[in-house]
């Protein structure tokens, strides 16, 4: 069961905060990135569903893990979109081939009311991270009427990322990646202008 932690109406807020559309669909990217190697590390996986909300242990088997890297790889898609055409087109091949109809839970009283698309409570976790990826996906193009986000400019890194929040829209998936890519034009520009100093 996803999230089971018995929670009080005083705590409702708290669990809003941490399970709101944005945060789970920055634990979508989290997932995808946990996940694009050939054989990702299942401990490695589980940190990032523990640090978006996930309560008590973690069990995550091998088939667990390739399933939701397949799922990751379909919902790389969605973050290679253009705009907001291309995003839809891509949330809807997937929503009317791999996720079942819209249904309210509260895992039995645990969790405040939320909307999911597995089919059940105790769906696999490749079904449960591809629908709850998919509705959180979905609401922010939605919302934004723009892709819900991109794939790292940066030759040299695979990540995808949340483009919606505040500030300018960003290309890079990490300061790291931006000041790396910087540094690499200005290598390139330095040379480029001593090749051109060279031949007069």
């Amino acid at each position: 069961m996803r999230y089971s932690a018995r929670v009080s109406p005083s705590s409702d807020a708290d669990w809003s905060t941490r399970h709101s559309v944005l945060a789970m669909a920055r634990r979508t990217a989290a997932l995808a990135n946990a996940l694009t190697e050939e054989r990702p590390d299942p401990g490695r996986v589980a940190d990032v569903l523990r640090a978006y909300g996930e309560s008590g242990a973690v069990h995550l088997t091998a088939r667990d893990v390739t399933e939701m890297r397949e799922a990751a790889m379909r919902l790389r898609e969605v973050f290679a979109a253009e705009d907001a055409d291309e995003a839809a087109v891509a949330l809807n091949r997937l929503l009317g081939a791999r996720t079942g109809p819209l249904r309210l839970t509260s895992h039995g009283g645990g969790t405040p009311w939320h909307p999911h698309l597995d089919r059940d409570d105790d769906a696999p976790w490749g079904e449960w991270f591809l629908a709850s990826s998919c509705l959180a996906l979905t609401v922010l193009v939605w919302d934004r009427q723009l892709p819900p986000g991109r794939t790292c400019a940066s030759a040299a890194c695979r990540n995808v990322f949340i483009t919606q929040g505040p500030g300018p829209e960003r290309r890079y998936c990490s300061r790291r990646c931006a000041t790396r890519e910087r540094v690499a034009a200005h290598r390139r520009a330095r040379a480029g202008s001593a090749g051109v100093a060279s031949d007069r």
